[in-house]
């Protein structure tokens, strides 16, 4: 393998130095157009600001793809490379999620580049808004791409770990709608919107329902003042589960404990409900699967097959027709300021990256 220390650490830091909060992603997206072509890709963008870049070679394309954003605090980011470790060094995230997918597919292809060997055709994918949705690979126009398999890096876990299942998502807003009446005249007349809230989640089947599902009461909102009878609470949760017509009972118990509250106490509840994306469920013999497993061995690991109950870019680019596996990536303390990784883990991807480009299709 050519993969390249100094370079790697040189352009991840590089990638960590640039503002990327979700939706703010333009000094980013310029930056990887420059770095793309300059390696020999055709780029483009589209509305949403997802960058496509396509690199010709002989055989039967493959994909990679990660995400430009990062969560806040994002913008005055700065590495510090310590002990074989890159830090934040200052009240800001690290980044590595998912800007260390970033560097080390950058650096495996210009590493493949480097030999001289046959290189696959290479498409990437650079997405918008991964924090706040998913909102840029739903918006991707996967007609632009030939690759009908695709690898991305954005799990925790040592690189190595290959997720094969990933759960569908749902989420709900229910206001419950009561009635206002004075709580120490005339309690009585009122509906008391909490007390509805309370039942309702008390009968709610939540946390870990099984080995695939999940519940959860995010936040619970209502009430004006201690003296009166709270008239509408705001509750939002979410459930998720690898199997669908087990999340489809879920949801049901969840809604069906809110009304039978509100029946009884005679008050009235509304409900907006949206499925997120659905299942990503892949089995080892698939294709995608097999890759990553070869490519894994191939630098010295022994490939791990795990599941998550987390979503990715990955949930929406399966939806949309293409073989997609997500690899672990092997940062630390994601979503905080304590965001670490190691150099090692970086080049490990890398190699991983190699390996799949020069691959024999």
């Amino acid at each position: 393998m050519t993969v390249n220390r100094e370079r790697l650490v040189d352009t991840f830091c590089a990638l960590v130095r640039i503002d990327n909060p979700s939706g703010q992603e333009t000094a980013m997206a310029n930056h990887l157009i420059e770095r793309c072509q300059a390696l020999g890709f055709a780029c483009d963008q589209d509305a949403a600001g997802n960058v496509y870049a396509h690199r010709d070679g002989v055989g039967t394309p493959i994909m990679f793809t990660a995400h430009m954003d990062s969560v806040a605090p994002a913008v005055g980011k700065e590495p510090v490379v310590r002990d074989g470790v890159v830090y934040s060094a200052g009240d800001t995230v690290l980044g590595a999620d998912d800007l260390a997918a970033v560097a080390a597919v950058l650096e495996g292809v210009e590493a493949a580049i480097s030999t001289g060997q046959t290189m696959r055709p290479v498409e990437l994918l650079w997405t918008v808004q991964e924090e706040v949705g998913l909102n840029g690979a739903r918006a991707a126009e996967i007609e632009r791409l030939r690759s009908r398999l695709c690898l991305a890096f954005d799990l925790n876990g040592p690189v190595g770990n290959i997720c094969i299942g990933s759960p569908a998502h749902d989420s709900f807003t229910a206001k419950i709608h009561g009635a206002a009446a004075h709580a120490g005249v005339a309690p009585e007349t009122g509906i008391s919107a909490i007390q509805v809230a309370a039942q309702a989640i008390a009968a709610m089947p939540l946390g870990r329902i099984d080995e695939e599902t999940t519940a959860n009461i995010g936040s619970i909102e209502g009430g004006k003042a201690n003296n009166i009878v709270p008239d509408l609470v705001v509750i939002k949760g979410e459930a998720r589960s690898r199997n669908v017509d087990k999340l489809d009972r879920q949801w049901l118990a969840m809604r069906q404990a809110l009304e039978s509250a509100a029946t009884q106490f005679g008050a009235r509840v509304e409900f907006d409900y949206h499925r997120h994306y659905g299942p990503s469920v892949l089995t080892p013999d698939m294709p995608v699967v097999q890759l990553a497993q070869q490519a894994v061995r191939a630098i010295g690991l022994e490939p791990e097959l795990v599941v998550t109950g987390g979503g990715s870019d990955v949930s929406i680019i399966t939806e949309k027709g293409i073989e997609a596996v997500n690899l672990s990536m092997g940062y630390e303390k994601i979503h905080s300021v304590d965001e670490h990784i190691a150099v090692s883990e970086l080049e490990n991807a890398a190699r991983i990256v190699e390996y799949v480009v020069l691959a024999s299709a």
